[in-house]
């Protein structure tokens, strides 16, 4: 069992737990909990003290070899206010040379519960590809590793630096989402191999990405009310486009 804090395996990992550069450097991540180390495949597990004489924790193990922490260690390395017991050193997954449709596109969206929520979302109703500019939240955060749900997993994923060209590359018609002034969701044309397009929290799409879009789509609110978060509104999206026939095709 591993005491020390000044132990450099705890100081590496506890910086990829918050060091964004450090995960890209590595392409390594930090899972944590039951439900993601289940669905992951880890290199390494991570165990507390306390957590290793948990019966769902030990049926996780399956007699696998484990690192076993002090829970003082366990919970200043992890991101989880109340820490699961469990975490895992994972490989981050070579960026997708494919993009396949349904899939999605994030400009901007810089709050990881965001980021997550659309990857759980768009993993739920059959998106394939999401592809993220450097301007969003890094979706191998704690944070956005958690909100996804284990959704990261059944994407193919690319993070780029030049997300209009991705834009113009895809085979298939991209449809973003305005606040106002689009079609109505309900009467848009949700056939054949679709890409969606959300923006930044608050600012949106912006103008030279929304130029690039088949079409401007809105989704109708209540009077009095300006929009919806991004990651509520890219859910109905993707529900519409799944309940279609043919949808998440």
């Amino acid at each position: 069992m591993i005491t020390s804090k000044d132990n450099p395996r705890v100081r590496r990992w506890a910086r990829l737990v918050r060091d964004a550069r450090l995960r890209r450097q590595e392409r390594r991540a930090i899972v944590e909990g039951p439900h993601l180390v289940a669905q992951a495949r880890p290199l390494v597990l991570l165990v507390s003290e306390s957590g290793r004489g948990r019966d769902e924790i030990r049926d996780l193990l399956g007699g696998r070899e484990a690192v076993v922490l002090a829970d003082r260690l366990f919970r200043a390395m992890v991101d989880a206010e109340n820490p699961p017991g469990i975490a895992a050193e994972i490989e981050i997954p070579a960026p997708a040379a494919q993009i396949t449709a349904p899939a999605v596109f994030l400009e901007g969206v810089q709050d990881p519960a965001n980021v997550g929520a659309i990857l759980r979302s768009a993993a739920a109703f059959g998106v394939r590809s999401a592809i993220l500019d450097r301007a969003c939240a890094d979706p191998w955060s704690p944070k956005a590793l958690r909100a996804a749900m284990g959704g990261h997993f059944a994407l193919r994923m690319r993070e780029t630096s030049a997300l209009g060209e991705e834009l113009q590359r895809f085979q298939g018609r991209v449809l973003c989402t305005v606040p106002r002034g689009g079609v109505m969701l309900s009467a848009a044309d949700l056939s054949g191999p679709l890409g969606w397009l959300f923006g930044a929290e608050g600012s949106g799409v912006s103008p030279a990405l929304q130029a690039k879009a088949a079409q401007r789509v809105t989704i109708p609110t209540a009077p009095g009310t300006e929009s919806i978060n991004v990651a509520a509104a890219a859910a109905i999206c993707f529900h519409a486009a799944f309940s279609r026939p043919g949808g998440g095709s």
